[in-house]
């Protein structure tokens, strides 16, 4: 029995569409076998070791939801009263979170001790599994791409306030409060782009030979 030949375009197509959602959420459900498949991808990540330091909170209250957007818009100000000029006037048109548009929030946190004591492959990098989970949160987001949905990663907190808001343990750092559900649309470009904040850089600026102070020729 054969299965279909993956086409790689489609893995390609995904990753150009997934954006930062900020504005397009519509609120509307998430069904459970679509959160399920969404989740199970995060969970195939690899880690480091294959300690798994993942875990997935996830967070529907509205009033948890709306204490922390309290906090997140507290942040916000706190990042805008260090900006003035055009950096103040165009920072006030950005919309940092859709913590309560979204359906749902997914709190990811990084525990470093599971599969402790010996971590194979950690000895030399401390923050292995810390990366380990960026990519849990890579698998999860691109996943809900290709289900329709879109994921805002609300980064204006502090981390000992999201501890204290959904009772996680002194040794498990949340790492993202990524807003998950239905959209509108899928913007075709960042909405920092879009509203002039920065450009994404062309691939040749970024890609060394050999060695990095070989520069980006040849």
């Amino acid at each position: 029995m054969s299965s279909a030949t993956p086409n790689p375009s489609d893995l390609y197509d995904v990753i150009n569409r997934r954006r930062d959602v900020r504005s397009e959420f519509t609120g509307g459900p998430v069904p459970d076998d679509v959160l399920h498949r969404v989740l199970t991808a995060a969970h195939r990540a690899p880690s480091v070791g294959l300690s798994q330091p993942w875990d997935f909170v996830l967070v529907r209250s509205e009033a948890t939801r709306r204490a922390f957007k309290e906090h997140v818009l507290a942040e916000r100000s706190v990042f805008a009263a260090d900006l003035t000029g055009e950096r103040a006037d165009t920072f006030s048109r950005i919309k940092v979170e859709g913590i309560v548009e979204s359906s749902l929030g997914v709190v990811v946190t990084y525990d470093a001790e599971r599969g402790s004591p010996q971590v194979l492959g950690r000895h030399a990098i401390a923050d292995a599994g810390l990366y380990s989970v960026c990519l849990s949160i890579q698998n999860l987001w691109l996943s809900a791409t290709a289900e329709g949905l879109g994921v805002g990663w609300v980064s204006f907190y502090r981390e000992e306030f999201l501890r204290r808001l959904l009772d996680i343990p002194g040794g498990v750092r949340p790492v993202a409060w990524l807003c998950l559900g239905p959209v509108r649309e899928l913007a075709t470009a960042p909405d920092l782009e879009r509203h002039g904040w920065r450009r994404r850089l062309p691939l040749e600026d970024v890609v060394h030979y050999e060695t990095y102070q070989r520069g980006h020729v040849r």
